[in-house]
């Protein structure tokens, strides 16, 4: 193969990879927003039901009227209406960041990103959805993790107090000031610097989890062959 065909090659794979991992975000994205409508539905669904069930009660004992039937009207309106508007789950601020367990604190920073996302250049939103994919691998890694560690420390102020003060950070500066250059670069390239820089100390944490995991493993499988097969390999 000439050197043009690997590097075609090359750039076939990368772009597959691209795609794919564009095709995931898109995917979850759609999944959360079935969510959420399911979600709803099932509250307003919930409160008519509630609502037609206390008239009927009522109704029993005293006669609602063409009055009555009205405000129940109203109440049913009322009801689907507020469900509809509101959200389904509180707005998460970043003081609610430094609130959260560790092994929901990916998650809800997650969930904090994809608000801020509009508001980000094209380039950040890529990088944001980077590392939103890496935060949901990060996640289940930190169900088992002591809040008292230091890997624990690192990663709630890396994921909870660095990457929303640099997204907060570049959102105070105003609009006409993001691509004008001061000490060499503009707020536009700092924050892709610093983004950058949080996606890959982001994976070298997971790395690093996953090792301890995997060393584990590793000690437990070695204590087994011990125990019951000697000092033997394990056959497969």
């Amino acid at each position: 193969m000439s050197e043009v065909d690997e590097q075609i090659a090359r750039s076939t794979e990368l772009l597959n990879r691209t795609s794919e991992r564009y095709r995931s975000l898109s995917s979850r994205r759609a999944e959360r927003r079935r969510q959420t409508l399911a979600g709803r539905l099932g509250r307003i669904a919930a409160a008519d039901v509630a609502i037609l069930l206390g008239a009927m009660v009522l109704g029993w004992f005293v006669p609602l009227g063409i009055g009555g039937a009205m405000l129940v009207m109203l109440l049913l309106i009322v009801a689907t209406l507020a469900f509809a508007i509101f959200p389904n789950e509180p707005v998460i601020t970043t003081e609610k960041l430094g609130e959260a367990p560790l092994k929901y604190l990916p998650m809800r920073t997650e969930q904090w990103l994809e608000r801020q996302r509009a508001a980000m250049p094209a380039s950040a939103q890529r990088l944001l959805d980077a590392i939103g994919q890496r935060l949901e691998t990060l996640g289940p890694q930190l169900v088992g993790l002591d809040e008292g560690l230091p890997a624990a420390a690192e990663v709630r102020k890396l994921v909870g107090d660095n990457l929303p003060e640099l997204v907060k950070g570049y959102q105070r500066v105003p609009e006409p000031l993001r691509r004008v250059e001061r000490n060499g670069k503009t707020p536009d390239q700092q924050l892709l610097d610093g983004l950058g820089v949080i996606d890959r100390e982001i994976a070298q944490m997971t790395q690093q989890l996953a090792e301890g995991d995997l060393d584990l493993l590793a000690t437990r499988g070695r204590y087994l062959q011990i125990k019951y097969q000697g000092d033997d390999t394990i056959e497969g």
